[in-house]
């Protein structure tokens, strides 16, 4: 299983998909008697949360790994991610409550990076 690595976004993405195909492994692995993590067995709201939060980072990860990225293309992303989120907070159909929260504290990280393209000017000349 990967891990996640904080100064890289998309490997949360990355590391959340690796955990999800390995699904009948870590339930064997959990549930077996030789150990003592059967208190750590997930729930299947739990898997869905994650495949939720998959989800939501699909998208946005693939735009920014292409290979040609266009930085007049940025902000139409960010709006777009910034629309998941919203609808991501606001349905609790959509997202579970924990991952709500979790959305909430990317959407402030995503506001701070709109307050960082309105002084840069490479973003100003590309528009």
């Amino acid at each position: 299983l990967p891990c996640d690595i904080a100064t890289r976004w998309n490997f949360t993405y990355n590391m959340l998909t690796a955990f999800l195909e390995m699904k009948e492994i870590v339930h064997k692995f959990l549930d077996s008697s030789s150990n003592a993590l059967t208190n750590y067995m997930l729930m299947e709201s739990e898997w869905d949360a994650v495949k939720d939060l998959v989800h939501v980072l699909k998208d946005a990860t693939e735009f920014f790994s292409s290979n040609s990225p266009n930085i007049s293309a940025v902000i139409p992303a960010m709006d777009k991610l910034d629309e998941n989120f919203a609808i991501g907070i606001l349905d609790d159909q959509v997202l579970s409550v924990p991952l709500q929260h979790a959305v909430s504290i990317g959407e402030k990280t995503m506001n701070k990076y709109y307050e960082l393209s309105d002084s840069s000017d490479i973003y100003r000349v590309s528009m």
